[in-house]
């Protein structure tokens, strides 16, 4: 195990994160395995926080705040040690979408990750083999806070109908996903559209994009390949995005039947959804 007293504080949110917290437990005259049992977790597992070697959740940050009485320090640190464990590509993106005011996206190949389950997303990270799946997983569910705000982004999404068909993590995990977007017709600031495959060729069948728009920056498109992800502010390509967004919605299912059409890929493909709770379309 490294030596905490290698850490460099200025290093990364996670090398401060684990350097205040050794600290402010030091400061409390606590060992590892006293603070442990206060915030009913292993001394182990603070020592590993403590040297990196783990990474902390929202739930750890807000018991130690609690512990210490830091006043909210490791709940707000928390935020941006997560966003550190996403790629170095898309954390740029992470920044912008947490700001949006209005997001506009379409997926062919997986559900948006905003609307993902913890269970779906693992399921997804684990196919790029990371080294370190539940920092990634945390920072997945992480950016999902934005949507739990007291006014969350207006967010328009449509998934082409592959995304429902394709058995990501296995069928009771599908069926809990397909659940998950039926959640939102509840929602009048997140709307659901599918793509049937009766559309045949579409505006964007060269693949997924999302658009943003701010109150106070220009609109953003944000585009992925194999190996990275990319954003232009350029304002032709915003123009070009905005009529082929158009054209995807036109040629989508409404929302309410998009809503039947999740319901009845559950009930086909997935097993009886009967004992689910109904989910009425807004």
């Amino acid at each position: 195990m490294a030596n905490i007293q290698s850490l460099d504080p200025t290093a990364s949110p996670l090398d401060y994160y684990g350097w205040e917290l050794r600290r402010q437990r030091e400061a409390h005259g606590l060992k590892q395995g006293q603070l442990g049992d206060i915030i009913f977790c292993t001394g182990s597992l603070v020592g590993q926080i403590e040297t990196t070697k783990k990474v902390p959740t929202r739930d750890f940050s807000e018991r130690v705040d609690a512990a210490l009485g830091t006043d909210g320090l490791f709940s707000r640190l928390i935020g941006l040690v997560l966003r550190s464990q996403l790629p170095t590509w898309f954390q740029p993106y992470a920044e912008m979408e947490a700001k949006a005011a209005y997001i506009s996206t379409y997926q062919a190949q997986l559900v948006y990750g905003l609307l993902q389950t913890e269970e779906y997303a693992r399921a997804v990270l684990a196919t790029g083999m990371p080294d370190d799946l539940e920092g990634l997983l945390a920072a997945r569910m992480e950016r999902q806070r934005i949507l739990e705000r007291e006014q969350p982004p207006l967010a328009w999404v449509v998934l082409d109908e592959a995304v429902l068909h394709r058995p990501i993590g296995g069928h009771q995990v599908m069926r809990r996903q397909l659940a998950r977007l039926l959640e939102f017709s509840r929602h009048r600031w997140m709307h659901v559209q599918v793509l049937p495959n009766e559309a045949g060729a579409h505006a964007s069948l060269a693949g997924s994009f999302t658009a943003m728009r701010f109150d106070d920056d220009p609109d953003i498109i944000y585009t992925e390949d194999v190996i990275s992800g990319h954003m232009t502010a350029n304002p032709e390509t915003i123009r070009e995005a905005a009529l082929r967004y158009a054209r995807l919605q036109a040629a989508a299912l409404s929302v309410e039947d998009s809503a039947e059409l999740i319901i009845r890929v559950m009930e086909e493909r997935y097993g009886d959804c009967s004992q689910l709770e109904e989910h009425p379309v807004a």
